[in-house]
């Protein structure tokens, strides 16, 4: 059987070095192969002596993933359709700004969550990303944007949003393996990292545990439980209540504000009301709010609302003294924004 080399640090890729006869200081070497140069064949590890790579090659493969589409928006927001080696497909996107340049990763191959109003959540579930399956998509991102000159060599990905398909929290292991390997393996400033959850309260609290100085983003898109079982029925078992307070926990272990994301769906969740609900619920946290306009998903039967509730909705939270911003929407055109993302499955 041919194993990844890719999601393994420096140290357990030294300890494989050692087995096969070499010493651990070649997996620093192969470390800086993998998450430094990005190579595709073992082959190209041009410093290891070709006895070793020989025989690494017998029982290991970088690991890398095959890009199959890609598209491209007017706002510079691209996506990537890459095939795994076991042939499942996944999406991942990448967002340069003037001051940072983001990758949105997938950690699982559709979504068992099942929001109603998300793609991800109606393309069905296959299985969970391994770590080296997701920091492949931050290398074929880097690559793509590279090639293609969209950014210029000095600016490599210095931002990551856990925010593709899939639930980060139902993949524990790998995505926390993943987040080590983009600060130690890649350099990515944990600052700089954004975790996203639908709201399962187990993996806030096991989170919070890590003391990590990464950012958690809480997925709410209400504000009582009776509308957030109807739009997210796959996180039901857990009160609005419940989440908030998990919410609470991760700030008091680490010192870092939790962000909460609110998808604005018209009609449904973008009322007066509902707005005056989420700052009562939020008034006394110290935490920010993302507002989310619904980007289109065919046949989901939702609308973004118009721009008029948008505005209402943030003035409400911002006379609540609550911390607001309006996501910019990127990518939509594409089917590369929130929510949109299928990984090629329908």
């Amino acid at each position: 059987m041919i194993n990844s080399l890719l999601g393994l640090d420096a140290i357990e890729l030294g300890v494989i070095a050692r087995q096969l006869g070499e010493k651990p200081f070649r997996g620093k070497q192969m470390a800086d192969w993998l998450y430094s140069k990005g190579v595709r064949q073992i082959d190209e590890m041009n410093n290891l002596p070709g006895d070793f790579k020989s025989a690494l090659s017998k029982a290991y493969t970088p690991g890398r993933s095959t890009v199959i589409r890609t598209s491209r928006s007017k706002d510079r927001t691209f996506k990537l359709l890459l095939r795994l080696m076991d042939g499942e497909c996944i999406e991942a996107v990448g967002m340069p700004y003037k001051e940072r340049f983001s990758c949105c990763v997938s950690t699982q191959v559709g979504c068992p969550v099942g929001c109603l109003f998300c793609a991800t959540g109606n393309s069905g579930f296959k299985r969970n990303l391994s770590a080296g399956e997701i920091i492949d998509q931050v290398l074929s991102v880097g690559e793509f944007a590279y090639r293609q000159k969209i950014v210029g060599e000095m600016k490599r990905i210095n931002n990551i949003v856990f925010m593709g398909m899939g639930e980060p929290l139902l993949n524990y292991d790998a995505t926390i393996k993943a987040v080590h390997l983009l600060n130690g393996e890649m350099g990515i400033g944990m600052r700089n990292i954004t975790i996203s959850t639908i709201g399962y309260v187990p993996g806030i609290y096991k989170l919070a545990e890590e003391r990590l100085q990464l950012t958690l983003a809480i997925s709410l898109h209400a504000a009582d439980d009776e509308l957030r079982r109807k739009i997210v029925p796959g996180m039901s078992g857990y009160k609005i209540r419940d989440i908030i307070q998990a919410g609470r926990a991760y700030f008091q272990e680490t010192g870092r504000r939790v962000t909460y994301e609110y998808c604005l769906l018209g009609g449904v969740n973008d009322s007066f009301a509902n707005a005056n609900k989420l700052a009562e619920l939020l008034k006394d946290l110290n935490c920010h709010v993302n507002l989310i306009p619904f980007n289109s998903v065919a046949g989901s039967g939702f609308h973004t609302p118009d721009q008029e509730n948008i505005n209402r909705f943030y003035s409400v939270l911002e006379k609540a003294h609550i911390a607001v911003t309006v996501r910019e929407q990127r990518g939509e055109a594409i089917q590369a924004a929130c929510g949109q993302l299928r990984g090629g499955l329908i």
